[in-house]
């Protein structure tokens, strides 16, 4: 999953991610250098844009950063108030990175396509910032988010528009309509002006909505 011309950890690496063997092979080889070779690089919005988003709706903690990586999403969360913050990802190598960073109150490795080791209704908010934006984690996994949110908790999880339909995204949601309320679904970019490449115009979605109470 590298850059054929580089044979470094790419975009089009992490876009071409299939299983979840395939993200912990990828991001552990990517973490030392994300930040600067990825995030700076590309002009990565989306992780302020969600902290953004989830700050907006008067949620604050406590917070589980889903698909954490590095902490990017985490350290918006931070800047803007929100605490305490706990953190989630397939990658230990990621989460090493974000440790670094003093942000979270907790961080464990996760697997969204198995359970999280989390007891059922622990966080008043989830938020995720890029783990369904590449196809390789689908909407299935928002049954076991809405497991750990507490009854009327508030998620913000970013999604690509390539792949809210595509992927059954929509769909899900729309099956979800008995257990969520207030679906919101803004449109965001991804990267900024100074982004380049073939995904340098990608667009996503923040579906934000709350858990229903029981």
């Amino acid at each position: 999953m590298s850059d054929e011309n580089t044979g470094k950890p790419s975009l089009d690496g992490a876009y071409a991610l299939q299983t979840p063997e395939d993200s912990r092979r990828l991001y552990a080889e990517w973490a030392e250098t994300y930040d600067q070779g990825f995030a700076e690089a590309h002009d990565y919005l989306s992780p302020r844009l969600v902290a953004e988003a989830f700050f907006a709706t008067g949620c604050r903690g406590p917070v589980l950063d889903v698909g954490a990586g590095t902490g990017l999403c985490g350290l918006e969360l931070g800047r803007l108030g929100v605490d305490p913050i706990d953190a989630t990802d397939i990658s230990q190598e990621m989460l090493d990175v974000a440790a670094t960073k003093s942000i979270y109150r907790n961080l464990f490795t996760g697997d969204l396509t198995r359970r999280l080791p989390v007891p059922d209704a622990s966080y008043a908010g989830i938020v995720s910032s890029g783990t369904f934006t590449n196809g390789h984690v689908g909407p299935e996994a928002f049954d076991e988010l809405l497991r750990v949110a507490q009854p009327g908790g508030q998620l913000a999880l970013s999604i690509n528009t390539e792949h809210y339909v595509a992927e059954g995204f929509e769909a899900k949601l729309t099956a979800l309509s008995d257990r969520i309320t207030d679906l919101q679904l803004p449109v965001i970019r991804f990267y900024g002006e100074n982004a380049t490449g073939e995904h340098k115009d990608d667009t996503g979605y923040v579906a934000l909505f709350r858990k229903l109470s029981d």
